[in-house]
């Protein structure tokens, strides 16, 4: 569904904006961009800006009209940040996303944001079913072009998220269990192994000069564990901060 919405940017004057855009839609899974008439693109500015999401910028559509944009499209919101005189359906960024989202289920959608110094015309804003307005502070209302997209493409991946059924912290949710169930290395057991050996001579378990055969049932009990990645590092904490205590040094778990 997200990929069958389009960020189109009207007659952008700063290339930079058109790179912030890029990174935000990256960020946020979405991936078509349209440009109508910007005054500066492709740009280094761009490119610097994107962090990264050059591919959005290498795909992005650019076309001379606003109606050339959103051919194709069967619903479109137009950001606006002021009242104007024809009342029009206006949503808030939520009801945006999830509108979006909601649509994007049967055809193309597109988000569309004015020029940073005017925003839309009253005539560009008639082409648009919906209206939408970001609730900035009004004693300082004015928004940067690329955060205003970040609003909005930020709302449409949670609700993306919700009609999935997917956490809203799916990738530390992953990150966490990939590393749960990722056996450690080798390698990796075998710098424990020296680091588990330095902490019990310093602490005086293990006497180097009699050693007996303490390391050795030692690999022999880790190796039946199966330890992951993520056990590992607890262990590795363990003996980082055992470490520190014998040396007297101030630890910062102790105070929390």
């Amino acid at each position: 569904m997200l990929q069958n919405i389009r960020v189109v940017l009207v007659n952008t004057s700063h290339p930079g904006n058109i790179g912030g855009a890029a990174r935000a839609m990256k960020n946020m899974g979405l991936s078509k961009l349209v440009l109508v008439d910007p005054v500066d693109f492709p740009s280094p500015e761009a490119r610097a800006r994107a962090s990264g999401a050059d591919d959005i910028l290498d795909a992005a559509q650019v076309v001379a009209t606003l109606e050339e944009a959103l051919v194709g499209c069967s619903l479109v919101v137009g950001t606006s940040a002021r009242d104007r005189r024809i009342p029009w359906p206006l949503l808030d960024p939520r009801e945006c996303g999830r509108t979006a989202v909601e649509q994007a289920r049967a055809g193309e959608v597109a988000l569309v944001f004015g020029r940073e110094y005017a925003g839309l015309t009253n005539e560009e804003l008639q082409r648009c079913q919906y209206h939408v307005h970001i609730p900035s502070n009004p004693e300082f209302s004015s928004l940067n072009l690329a955060a205003a997209v970040q609003v909005l493409v930020y709302e449409a991946r949670m609700a993306w998220l919700e009609v999935e059924g997917l956490p809203s912290k799916v990738e530390k949710v992953e990150t966490t269990a990939m590393l749960n169930a990722q056996p450690v290395t080798v390698d990796e057991l075998e710098r424990y192994y020296e680091h588990l050996e330095s902490t019990l001579v310093e602490i005086g378990f293990l006497d180097p000069e009699k050693p007996r055969h303490l390391m050795s049932r030692l690999r022999r009990l880790y190796g039946r564990a199966s330890i992951s990645k993520l056990e590992m590092n607890i262990l590795r904490g363990i003996l980082t901060e055992t470490q520190k205590a014998v040396r007297g040094e101030t630890s910062k778990r102790s105070d929390t």
